[in-house]
This record gives C-alpha cells, sequence and structure tokens, in this order.
C-alpha cells in the first residue's frame, strides 16, 4: 500500500515535515476505498511546482465517511455529551492549532500562495478565536420556555444539534473557512464530512490531525480531499446528509442547492460570490479612504468574496482620490509568501491566473483605461500585480463580473442618489463599503446599500461574534455569531398536558 503521508521541505524556513495524505475517516488516514490511482496534486502557486500528492477521495469514500459521522451522531456525539465537554474539545483544538500556528502557516502559504505572516497572524489568529468563541457557546444553546395554559398546558422548545453535515470549503482562505465551519457544527453536536478544496487540501489534513490528538470520538469530523464534481456533488446528493454547508462560487452554489432539493431536501447555506461596491464620498478623509479602498481589493490578492472590486468615488474629489489610490497601490509588494517584504502573493492556480488575465484583456478591449498595471511578469509564478482602470461604465465585464483577483474598477457619480443606484446595480449582495465624514449620510447610505455587511470608514473587517453572509446572488443563511448556530440546528417544540382532560368522543 502506498504511504499515506509526504515528507516536505520548506526552504525558506529550513523546516522538514510530514504532512498526512489519505483521507481522513474514524480518526485514521486511510486509502481510498474505490482507486488508489485517483490522486491530487497540491501545487506551490509561487514556483508552480508539485509540493506532493494527496488521495482523491470518491462517491464511495464519501458514503462511507458519512456512515461514519452518522455512527458518531448516534453513540458519541449529538445528544450523547454535554455542551460542557463539547465546549472542553473545541477549546483543546483552539490550543493545539495556537501551539501549530507557525508550521500551519508555512504549509498554507506554500499550497496557497499568501504572505506566511497573514496566514499566521490573521487567518489561523481569527481561526484560534473562532473556536474558542464557539467553544463558549457550545453550553449555551438554550430554547425557549412558552406560555400556554398556566392551569393546564406548558409549550417548550429545544434546539436539537441537525445531525451529519457536508461542509464543501474554498481554496482562498483554507484554516479560515474550515474554523468557521467546523466550530458552529461542533459547537451545536453535529458531525461533519468535509470537503477542502482540490486545490489547497494540505493544512485541512494538519488539522484533521489534531482533531484526533485533541479528543474527538471517532467519526465526528471527517476530511475527505477530492474534486468538487465528485465529492461535493455526492455529499450534495447524499440522502444521509442532513445539511450541507458551501462557500464558493454562485454557478456551483446553484448547483449544491440543487442537489439538496433533488434529494432530501436537506437544509442548506450558501456563502457565494461578489462584486461589492466601495463609495467614497467628497466628505470623507481620503487618506484613510485611499487605504481602505486598497484593503478592499488587495487583501490576499484580490481572492476575497467581498472584494471592493466596484469603487465609486464622488466627482469633486475624483481626480485627487485616484491620483493618491494608484500611488498607494503601488506600495504594496506582490510576491513570494516567504519573503517578509511581500503584502500579497501570487493567485492561487494557473486556471485562476489565466481567467485574471482574460479580464484584464476585457477590461481594455472595451475601453476600460488602466491606471495601473496590465504588465504580466516574466518567469514561473502566478503573480498579478495590482491592477486598477478608470473610465468604466456598467456594461463592462470587469464591472459586471466577479474576477476574483487584484483588479479594480472605478468610476464616478454625483450625487448619493447615484451612487446608491450604481453600488445595486448587481445581482450580487454580500459586502459593501462607504466612506464619510457625515454621520446622518452613513445612515442613510448604509440602509440603502443591499447587501449582507456594510463597512463604515473602514472594509473587509469581520469578528467572530458579527453575523456575516449574503443577500441576493451572494447566498443564504450567515456564518458567524449568534446567528451561525442556527445553521446547525433544529428547533423542536414540545406541548406538554399537564391538567387538561379530553372528553370522548367529539
Amino acid at each position: 500500500m502506498a504511504s499515506l503521508s509526504a515528507r516536505i521541505f520548506i526552504k525558506a524556513t529550513n523546516r522538514e515535515l510530514e504532512i498526512p495524505t489519505g483521507l481522513f475517516i474514524d480518526n485514521e488516514f486511510v486509502p481510498s476505498a474505490a482507486s488508489a490511482n485517483e490522486l491530487i496534486h497540491a501545487v506551490n502557486p509561487a514556483t508552480e511546482e508539485t509540493i506532493c500528492t494527496v488521495v482523491a477521495g470518491s462517491v464511495k469514500d464519501i458514503d462511507i465517511a458519512v456512515a461514519s459521522a452518522r455512527k458518531a451522531f448516534n453513540t458519541t456525539w449529538g445528544k450523547n455529551v454535554t455542551g460542557f465537554e463539547r465546549s472542553k474539545l473545541l477549546n483543546k483544538l483552539a490550543d493545539l492549532m495556537e501551539r501549530d500556528q507557525e508550521v500551519l502557516a508555512e504549509v498554507e502559504s506554500l499550497n496557497n500562495g499568501k504572505p506566511m505572516k497573514i496566514a499566521r497572524d490573521f487567518d489561523i489568529g481569527d481561526s484560534i478565536q473562532c473556536l474558542r468563541y464557539y467553544a463558549g457557546w457550545a453550553d449555551k444553546i438554550t430554547g425557549q420556555t412558552i406560555e400556554v395554559d398556566n392551569k393546564a398546558k406548558l409549550a417548550f422548545t429545544r434546539h436539537d444539534p441537525i445531525g451529519v453535515c457536508g461542509q464543501i470549503i474554498p481554496w482562498n482562505y483554507p484554516i479560515n473557512m474550515w474554523a468557521w465551519k467546523v466550530a458552529p457544527a461542533l459547537a451545536c453536536g453535529c458531525t461533519i464530512v468535509m470537503k477542502p478544496s482540490e486545490l489547497t487540501p494540505l493544512t485541512a489534513l494538519m488539522l484533521s490531525k489534531l482533531i484526533a490528538e485533541a479528543g474527538f470520538p471517532p467519526g465526528v469530523v471527517n476530511t475527505i480531499p477530492s474534486l468538487g464534481s465528485i465529492g461535493g456533488a455526492a455529499l450534495s446528493a447524499h440522502m444521509d446528509v442532513d445539511k450541507v454547508a458551501f462557500t464558493g462560487s454562485t454557478v456551483t452554489g446553484r448547483k449544491v442547492m440543487e442537489a439538496a432539493a433533488k434529494s432530501n431536501l436537506k437544509k442548506v447555506s450558501l456563502e457565494l460570490g461578489g462584486k461589492s461596491p466601495h463609495i467614497v464620498f467628497e466628505s470623507a478623509d481620503l487618506d484613510q479612504a485611499a487605504n481602505w479602498a486598497c484593503l478592499g481589493i488587495l487583501y490576499n490578492t484580490g481572492q476575497d468574496c467581498t472584494a471592493g472590486s466596484r469603487l465609486y468615488v464622488q466627482d469633486t474629489i475624483y481626480d485627487k482620490f485616484v491620483s493618491l489610490l494608484v500611488a498607494k497601490a503601488k506600495e504594496l509588494s506582490i510576491g513570494d509568501g516567504f519573503d517578509e517584504k511581500s503584502g500579497g502573493g501570487p493567485v492561487v492556480s494557473k486556471t485562476q491566473y489565466d481567467k485574471v488575465w482574460r479580464y484584464i484583456e476585457s477590461g481594455s478591449a472595451q475601453g476600460a483605461k488602466l491606471a495601473l498595471g496590465g504588465q504580466k511578469r516574466p518567469g514561473k509564478g502566478f503573480f498579478v500585480d495590482p491592477t486598477i482602470f478608470t473610465d468604466v461604465n456598467a456594461k463592462m465585464d470587469i464591472v459586471r463580473d466577479e474576477i476574483f483577483g487584484p483588479v479594480l474598477s472605478v468610476a464616478r457619480f454625483k450625487t448619493e442618489e447615484e451612487a446608491i443606484a450604481l453600488a445595486n446595480d448587481t445581482s450580487y449582495g454580500l459586502g459593501a463599503g462607504l466612506h464619510s465624514t457625515d454621520a446622518n449620510q452613513c445612515m442613510r447610505v448604509s440602509s440603502a446599500l443591499e447587501a449582507g455587511t456594510v463597512w463604515v470608514n473602514q472594509y473587509n473587517m469581520l469578528n467572530n461574534n458579527v453575523p456575516f453572509g449574503g443577500k441576493k446572488q451572494s447566498g443564504i443563511g450567515r456564518e458567524l455569531g449568534s446567528y451561525a448556530l442556527d445553521e446547525y440546528t433544529s428547533v423542536k417544540a414540545i406541548h406538554w398536558n399537564f391538567g387538561e382532560k379530553l372528553d370522548w368522543p367529539l
């Protein structure tokens, strides 16, 4: 049997480590039950070299993992453990992640491309906090006592764990999205079959090892790296999966929802695409607004579902602001994730690189003016430098479509009403932002923007105790905060008669 681990050497940190490469079922790394020849190649996007290969899960492997999760839910997890016990294990998992924070960040950078310092301090730091936040919720999930008839009857509700959850996570924040999905599900008592992205499976497998070390019972969390068309489709359509949570594109989200509906009408939560507007009014602190606008589109090299990719600037400050914006964007260094100077890394894959460049070429072809970028780098690596287009209109592809790269479209507006209309002219509704020192304007505009999250005088900042999710075609359901608990529980009403006597026949 082929080895179910790989030894890799990280030259930048002079670290050699062993990474599990099998499927994680029942707290063990195992080969595929279908074929040992199906492999996923994990690639370093900065060098285009293969890091290692991992086992690719099949439909049969999904069936085995779901059966394992169901057994655990019915015996060692679910309603069979207290909230205190779930909290203790989540806190232990957070401790282990904190212990391994540096090495997890190195592998995240190696496989995803993002700067190691950002993976360590932001992605993983936030993920540790997320686990601890939901550990705090695990023994505080309560229902209601409802007055019906004080002399004879009582009603109350229970928030039961929904059951076996299929969780499908993307490649842009592999560890962060893992924590967002796993933490509330485990806090509620659900069991999990996790499908990480086939582009970035390595840290999910490392975290699976920590699941076992923390002491979670076998089957509570299972990890099946797989192609989306195989593992993701199988989870979405599985008759013994009670809920599926998906983060990814709107196109794939529709397929997940359709499969869920056509199978067992399982509960669905979807965090999908975005084409988020970012508005700068004339009263704004322009220097700060330019900083936030750069963060909004260039953080994670634009590979962010809430990326503020449509920037609307009031006409009275437009020229001044664009000059300031371009100068600040030039200051960001896009480079190898292990270079301390890098504030951004390559995009994740050749497919994504080609997609981003098709949009850059489309922008120029459709008449937009390049204020920054537009030149390909020579050599290896999927690097795309900050790119800013001006003189755009609402019909251009770069304005309508989610690009998922460091590509910004800048347009001007005259009035507040025009800015709101331009911002809401999209099929998406995930995020939006505005900058103004007029408090009344901030209240008016934030209320009018059609988005699940609106940032005022900042952008792209999220907190584990604040809900996050979309409107329109950006998804359904909420992650983070107490609202995420609703996605993993089922409300049961219990009617108790302690005094009424029924006469019969009617």
